[in-house]
């Protein structure tokens, strides 16, 4: 799984549980769906999603829905850098 993450443009220390191709676009981790709808409508030129980690409090994994709100879902720029994504 490793190398399936480095050749779509996961960087190292983002890694999480889930990695997914999403029309072009890697998606790592629980990423909400709303995160997914917005970057499958906007189309930006980067390579994709990612929340690193892995949260307890992610959907399915009990705990509190608004502590997981609270974790920042990154986007992932060509260049490996990644930034806060609004959605």
């Amino acid at each position: 799984m490793d190398a399936f993450k480095a050749e779509h443009g996961v960087p190292e220390g983002a890694e999480s549980c889930h990695t997914a191709l999403v029309d072009g676009y890697v998606v790592e981790g629980h990423v909400p769906a709303e995160a997914i709808t917005k970057l499958l409508n906007e189309r930006p030129d980067a390579v994709g999603l990612v929340l690193p980690g892995m949260p307890e409090d992610a959907p399915g994994m009990g705990g509190d829905q608004e502590t997981w709100d609270a974790q920042p879902v990154l986007l992932i720029q060509n260049d490996g850098q990644m930034v806060p994504f609004d959605f």
